[in-house]
């Protein structure tokens, strides 16, 4: 059976020169960083060529690159981090409505602690009015979190101007970057934030790799203690073999990043165009202008968006829904839900997110599939 993998937005597979750059690390060049023998020493020039290779990728200081496990644990340092240092100063956070649960449920985990969390709405195409943001700051806001693109439907925030604001306040700000990293341009300095995260698996590289941009000068607490490692910013010995995989993919990325925007749009735009001359009764969900090039939500009416997967599955297809499935219970996608979508509309909602690998067949492919699995759904096949 054919497979097109079309989930690239939950992760993706590993480049092979970014398999061959690990191995030695994971071989002969097997040493901590920390240690200053030559075997060490070996270890922890990989550590800082790859420290500058990211901070080139995102136009930052390599001083202010901490590396750690992945995006989730990055917004949780960002966040617990200012709310330990600076709890005196007030309790106080200002979040989107879409943002990732890394960054929703630990601003609302901390609320037990005395904190404050005010969600700032968007609209119908999932983006937030800069304005709302403004006006959400108080004299106890400690934080403004604004995710850079969102996951699921793909929506493009407008950062630069939502960071002009907050800085107006004296409020630092954390970007979630982790789904724009590597598909449209990022670049901290030129956004204005004070705070990024990344994860290296969305850009063709290991799992259990991220990296926290912190702006110097930023006051923020360590959530692990125990040792000087990270510029004392996160203890534990660092995962060589992964950090120079998450260098190796920055550089590939920025290498590849013009032509891959290109080819995604265009490849999605056939998706669209074909799904929707097949297929009646569906609807683009996000903003149809600023969203990521490879991104496509749909709702297609009368069905349930995880039967669609469960289908597709059966059809050598891999896409996802913005629901979840916990303890036998379907969630709606909170994403869907801010945007004020009705619940069939939810519930009908399907995400497919293309990547590198994906070609023009492999689109014409799924348009071929998807039409009976969409026709047998409704009862009509």
């Amino acid at each position: 059976m054919r497979t097109v993998y079309l989930d690239h937005n939950a992760t993706t597979p590993v480049d092979p020169a970014v398999r061959e750059a690990m191995l030695p690390y994971l071989g002969d060049r097997f040493g901590n960083p920390s240690s200053i023998h030559a075997v060490g020493r070996t270890a922890r020039v990989a550590l800082d060529e790859a420290r500058d290779e990211v901070a080139a990728f995102i136009g930052a200081d390599p001083l202010s690159v901490i590396f750690l496990s992945g995006g989730s644990e990055a917004n949780n340092m960002a966040i617990r981090g200012i709310a330990t240092a600076k709890r005196d100063h007030g309790r106080h956070f200002v979040v989107s409505a879409v943002e990732h649960s890394s960054v929703l449920e630990t601003c609302h985990d901390l609320e037990a602690d005395g904190f404050r969390t005010t969600v700032v709405p968007v609209d119908e195409t999932g983006m937030v009015e800069p304005k709302d943001v403004a006006a959400a700051i108080t004299d106890e806001t400690l934080l403004v979190a604004v995710l850079h693109a969102n996951n699921e439907v793909g929506t493009i925030q407008p950062i630069e101007e939502v960071a002009a604001l907050a800085r107006e306040r004296g409020v630092p700000l954390l970007v979630d970057a982790v789904q724009a990293a590597g598909k449209m341009p990022v670049d901290v300095g030129a956004l204005g934030c004070d705070m990024a995260s990344f994860s290296c698996h969305k850009l063709y590289g290991p799992k259990g790799v991220g990296v926290l941009h912190i702006r110097q000068g930023l006051e923020l607490k360590s959530l692990i203690t125990g040792g000087s490692h990270e510029m004392r910013r996160r203890a534990g010995t660092e995962n060589v073999a992964g950090i120079v995989g998450f260098g190796v993919a920055c550089r590939l990325a920025a290498e590849r990043r013009e032509e891959y925007e290109k080819r995604m749009q265009q490849l999605r735009d056939r998706l669209w165009k074909g799904i929707a001359e097949r297929i009646s009764g569906v609807v683009l969900n996000g903003n149809p202008v600023s969203r990521l090039p490879n991104t496509l939500n749909v709702s297609f009416e009368a069905v349930e968006g995880e039967s669609v997967v469960i289908g597709l599955d059966l059809e050598g297809v891999a896409v996802s829904t913005g629901s979840a499935c916990a303890s036998g219970k379907v969630k709606p996608s909170h994403v869907l839900v801010a945007m004020g979508l009705d619940e069939a509309r939810v519930r009908g909602s399907v995400r497919f997110s293309l990547g590198r690998g994906i070609t023009e067949s492999d689109i014409d492919h799924v348009l071929e599939v998807l039409p009976p699995v969409i026709k047998r759904l409704r009862g009509r096949g």
